[in-house]
């Protein structure tokens, strides 16, 4: 995929510190999340500002501005360095959601989280699409 624009920098120290304790190979898979993330908010309408900040010691990703959306957060799996996982509300449907238009694409964890295998690439196209969903959610959701 194409970079539409550079990653933002950290603007919370904490959120820069606990990406600098990632294991890897998790490591780098993450930061690649990261901008997908920050690349999917720019390309959705009605998103607005990304707020970046910890929540439960994770990465996560907020709509301020808007509230549009559903807090998403990633993080590594504690006791694999090879596994990460993208995490959202669990009293949402998104996961459901997800589950239901891509089956075979992603290994899901209840109503709440994908789990990815670092040495795997990411389904982008499916990936960004559920991440639109995610940071749209509250917005869809009014309609």
């Amino acid at each position: 995929m194409p970079d539409t624009a550079p990653t933002p920098a950290f603007d919370d120290v904490n959120v820069a510190a606990a990406f600098g304790n990632y294991p890897r190979p998790s490591h780098d898979k993450l930061l690649q999340l990261r901008r997908l993330i920050f690349d999917t908010a720019a390309e959705t309408a009605g998103v607005g500002h990304l707020e970046e900040t910890l929540k439960w010691g994770q990465p996560s990703y907020l709509t301020p501005q808007t509230r549009s959306g559903s807090t998403i957060r990633i993080d590594a799996i504690k006791d694999d360095p090879q596994r990460f996982a993208i995490y959202f509300h669990c009293q949402t449907d998104l996961v459901a959601t997800f589950r239901r238009l891509y089956p075979n694409s992603f290994a899901f964890e209840g109503n709440r989280a994908m789990h990815f295998c670092a040495s795997d690439a990411l389904p982008e196209d499916e990936l960004k699409h559920c991440i639109a969903l995610a940071l749209t959610y509250h917005s869809r959701k009014k309609a």
